[in-house]
């Protein structure tokens, strides 16, 4: 038979036990941290689409459909930060009339949000080079959502517009029948 001898071990003094009770929270709090930090707040679509709400906007209110002309500024960069295209001023669009990427991105927002879109190749302009866009690029818009209304309603608006305005007095310049004076008076 052998016989075990046992050694006893020190009594470890209270304040190592402190100090491993507080690295340990330390620890735990710092991966907590990092965890948080690596979370960007950027949404991937089904589609492929990604966007940040940089500012949420009326969360109560509607959103714009294909049947609404949104007016917006937007900012569109390629991936090398080099910009292509930027409103000078708000600009209307029609909601359908964009790459279907845009299009999908304008129908998450609310009016006053502020969204960036990364809009992936296949639902920007694809494989065909447009203009300053290389064939095959990643969009990056920054898109402010200032208002929208139905297409239907614009139209009748640019049309009450015409009706009023768009003939001018008889006898100004620029009017039918308007010019030189009759021959002889």
């Amino acid at each position: 038979m052998s016989t075990v001898t046992a050694v006893p071990l020190q009594p470890v003094k209270r304040a190592y036990v402190l100090w491993l009770v507080v690295g340990l929270v330390l620890a735990a709090i710092a991966g907590v941290a990092l965890a948080r930090a690596g979370d960007t707040g950027i949404v991937s679509t089904p589609s492929g689409l990604r966007y940040k709400v940089v500012v949420p906007g009326d969360v109560t209110g509607a959103k714009p459909t294909d049947a609404d002309v949104a007016l917006i500024n937007y900012e569109g960069k390629l991936m090398d930060g080099t910009t292509f295209d930027k409103s000078q001023q708000p600009t209307p669009l029609p909601v359908a009339g964009a790459v279907p990427g845009f299009s999908e991105g304008l129908k998450l927002m609310h009016k006053g949000a502020k969204y960036r879109f990364w809009i992936p190749p296949n639902l920007g302009y694809g494989a065909k080079a447009n203009g300053p866009i290389p064939a095959n690029s990643t969009l990056v818009f920054d898109v402010e959502l200032q208002d929208f209304i139905p297409e239907a309603t614009l139209r009748q608006l640019q049309m009450q517009q015409q009706m009023m305005g768009g003939m001018p007095p008889r006898g100004a310049p620029g009017a039918p029948g308007a010019g030189a004076p009759p021959a002889g008076n």
